[in-house]
């Protein structure tokens, strides 16, 4: 996550970090790269709240699902 969280729910900050990509071999990054650069932009254009941690779990599911359709394509 590239923006800083410094000052966010702990809930917030909590689920960003499962954003991060950078870990991941090149062909993963490229499909787990666009999910959190959504997270990235939806936590600095709204506020901290259970709607906010709602949207970024489901957002946080549908990565993981893509990540995993892209391992079953290799």
């Amino acid at each position: 996550m590239s923006q800083p969280l410094e000052g966010r729910h702990p809930g917030t900050v909590q689920i960003a970090r499962h954003f991060a990509y950078d870990h991941l071999p090149e062909h993963l990054q490229a499909v787990s790269r666009p999910c959190g650069d959504l997270a990235a932009l939806m936590i600095a254009a709204l506020p901290d709240g259970p709607e906010l941690t709602a949207g970024l779990r489901k957002l946080l599911e549908a990565k993981d699902c893509f990540v995993r359709a892209a391992l079953d394509k290799s």
